[in-house]
């Protein structure tokens, strides 16, 4: 007789997963539309889009040198991926906002009025880390790159290597910007301590270096302009997390 109600948990545990896998389907088909839209509308503006990520290199590039494709599709599937690639970047917010969406209900109060401001700060963050690439990395690296000349050999670039090139440029300073996001995230969940952050600042400047003098040119300008910015990201990092410990306690 008490069957029924030792197999009620099981059915409500299955009803519940059963409806949890619903909403991930419903948010990633949000998710699909909302990338899907967005390529539709740069697609049609494919080669101005690629012309304006080539205009850093295109600019140092010596007199009579040019971008070249040598595989017979590439001028087709060069802009291609790159409209899919750009409305994923575009979309980043509302991919964000989606797993927000699904993510809240599980968590406490406090842990909600921390986790969307870390989403959109790390939104902010990653852009304001593609950007800093565009407008301020490629040049340098560009121009470095052209400046050398081989006897014989006439510098012209794929256009698919250039992409990947700068895609991987693009995904790796947006990771690096989001230093201050990392710094909040491990301290609230104890992973490490403000003060302990405080007492690797050296190590962490020194780190910063490293990291400039390994993605940027071999040149002293290029190191700074990177390290600087990894090290201020990183006191901002501390800097809030700092407050927002005061603040819990």
């Amino acid at each position: 007789m008490n069957e029924p109600d030792e197999d009620q948990p099981l059915e409500d545990s299955e009803q519940s997963f059963i409806s949890h896998l619903i909403e991930i389907r419903s948010r990633l088909l949000r998710i699909v539309v909302a990338v899907l839209v967005i390529f539709l509308g740069l697609f049609s503006f494919s080669e101005e889009l690629y012309g304006w990520l080539a205009q850093p290199l295109l600019r140092y590039l010596p007199e009579h040198s040019s971008m070249i494709a040598t595989q017979v599709a590439s001028p087709f599937l060069t802009p291609f991926k790159l409209s899919i690639v750009m409305a994923i970047f575009i979309a980043i917010p509302y991919i964000l906002y989606q797993i927000w969406g699904f993510i809240a209900p599980g968590l406490y109060k406090h842990e909600q009025k921390m986790f969307l401001p870390l989403l959109v700060s790390s939104s902010i963050l990653f852009y304001l880390g593609a950007a800093f690439a565009y407008y301020v990395i490629f040049p340098l690296v560009f121009q470095f790159f052209t400046s050398i000349q081989l006897e014989g050999v006439t510098q012209m670039t794929d256009i698919t290597d250039y992409l990947d090139f700068v895609l991987k440029m693009f995904v790796a300073f947006g990771m690096v910007f989001e230093v201050p996001v990392a710094i909040i995230l491990l301290t609230k969940m104890g992973a490490i301590s403000v003060d302990t952050l405080t007492e690797k600042r050296p190590y962490v400047i020194v780190g910063s270096f490293v990291v400039g003098m390994l993605i940027t040119p071999p040149d002293i300008i290029s190191q700074v302009l990177l390290a600087v910015p990894v090290w201020l990201l990183f006191e901002l990092g501390l800097f809030v997390a700092k407050v927002t410990m005061k603040d819990t306690d």
